[in-house]
């Protein structure tokens, strides 16, 4: 199992669509999401910063993310999502949610 942490900024002015979209995601996404091997997958707010957590239980997690990305109930929910986000600084070039660095871990 591999464990992914990541944040995003969320535009203040989008805070409450963003949080009622999340009120009742589609089945279709998170149908999509457990087909790739995705669980206990969760987002968390602080301040204007989303922090998501997740667990990959297969094999190939880049094919799995481009099986979630190609569904097009995601890029549907992506639409309505995406506009409410922005990288935050530490993000990569090209990176929509940067990726977090796990220090420390008890299991």
């Amino acid at each position: 199992m591999k464990r992914v942490a990541q944040v995003i900024r969320l535009r203040p002015e989008k805070a409450d669509a963003y949080l009622q979209l999340h009120r009742e995601v589609p089945e279709a996404v998170l149908g999509r999401l457990r087909r790739c091997n995705i669980a206990n997958y969760s987002i968390h707010l602080l301040g204007d910063r989303l922090f998501a957590y997740l667990e990959y239980h297969g094999e190939d997690l880049d094919g799995d993310l481009a099986l979630v990305a190609s569904d097009p109930a995601t890029q549907e929910w992506w639409l309505r999502t995406d506009p409410c986000q922005e990288p935050v600084a530490e993000a990569a070039p090209g990176e929509w949610w940067a990726s977090m660095e796990q220090v420390f871990l008890m299991e």
